[in-house]
């Protein structure tokens, strides 16, 4: 019997306490989702009437354009909150005390601030009549400064010898630090940069507080504007909606993966020959000797 490097492995009666426990609390969610589901279907919730508001055209048009409309604003945030992390991490590694206290000072306050604050006081102070900027300047301020801790600790964890072998090439600090470090660390947090960008990705919800037209924002009016026989489609419009949620957030992870994948694939340099390839090359002539010159 194994033994793991946490804990011990399991004996017979722990095996049998940990069985009859995992039957019972499957037991109790499946009872759980099974009285949610009657109490829904009592209250009309599951009806066939309530679900097909989606075979409208105007309906389905409305959540492709809310659709669209996230895709937009989280594009621009996340491709924004990228660059400017990376500017805050280089910033906080100066050895600037200057450069390297602002840098601190600006990721330290805008990750303390509520990142519904941000947005809201980006669209009533500045940007009124802009509501996908305000939303898009208040993710990208917020998640360049959780990217930017982030990709600092990935540079401070890329060995000290890569640097040192830089510098003793002749590189100059700024060439080391974009084409050695950073590169480096990208790579070796790739999977939190990700996960930030998922919660990137959820965040533009919160334009629905700026009226601005995203998914969040059309599944409030269109549950709470239409009537389907003297009730409301919350529950449909929640699944539906949330699904597409999961969907969006579930491609993202897969195209990190890909992309992760892709990187330990690729080879660069010159491949060796292998010993087939070399006994099919032709012979090549023996060269007379050059001259000794005395």
């Amino acid at each position: 019997m194994s033994a793991s490097v946490l804990y011990d492995a399991p004996g017979p009666k722990a095996i049998l306490r940990n069985r009859i426990y995992a039957v019972v609390g499957t037991t109790v969610v499946l009872a759980l989702i099974a009285i949610s589901v009657l109490r829904l279907y009592d209250k009309g919730q599951l009806a066939p009437e309530m679900w097909d508001i989606f075979n409208y055209a105007g309906v389905r048009q409305g959540i492709l354009d809310s659709l669209l409309a996230t895709l937009k604003a989280f594009a621009i945030a996340a491709v924004l909150s990228l660059v400017l992390g990376v500017l805050l991490a280089v910033a906080r590694l100066s050895e600037h005390k200057p450069i390297r206290w602002a840098a601190t000072t600006f990721i330290e306050l805008f990750r303390s601030i509520p990142l519904l604050i941000t947005i809201y006081a980006l669209w009533v102070g500045f940007l009124t009549n802009q509501s996908m900027w305000a939303l898009a300047l208040g993710l990208t301020i917020y998640n360049g400064c959780v990217q930017a801790e982030v990709l600092r600790a990935g540079i401070n964890s890329v060995p000290k010898g890569q640097s040192e072998a830089a510098y003793a090439l002749g590189m100059s600090k700024t060439q080391v630090m974009m084409t050695v470090l950073v590169p480096q660390g990208v790579r070796a947090m790739l999977p939190t940069i990700v996960s930030q960008l998922v919660v990137t990705l959820k965040d533009t919800s919160l334009g629905y507080i700026i009226l601005y037209p995203e998914l969040l924002q059309k599944a409030r009016l269109l549950a709470s504007n239409t009537l389907v026989d003297g009730d409301y489609p919350y529950v449909p419009v929640i699944f539906v909606f949330g699904s597409i949620y999961v969907a969006l957030c579930l491609a993202l992870s897969a195209l990190a993966t890909w992309i992760e994948k892709r990187g330990r694939r690729a080879k660069t340099g010159i491949p060796v020959a292998s010993i087939e390839a070399a006994a099919v090359m032709p012979d090549v002539p023996d060269l007379p000797d050059a001259p000794i010159v005395k």
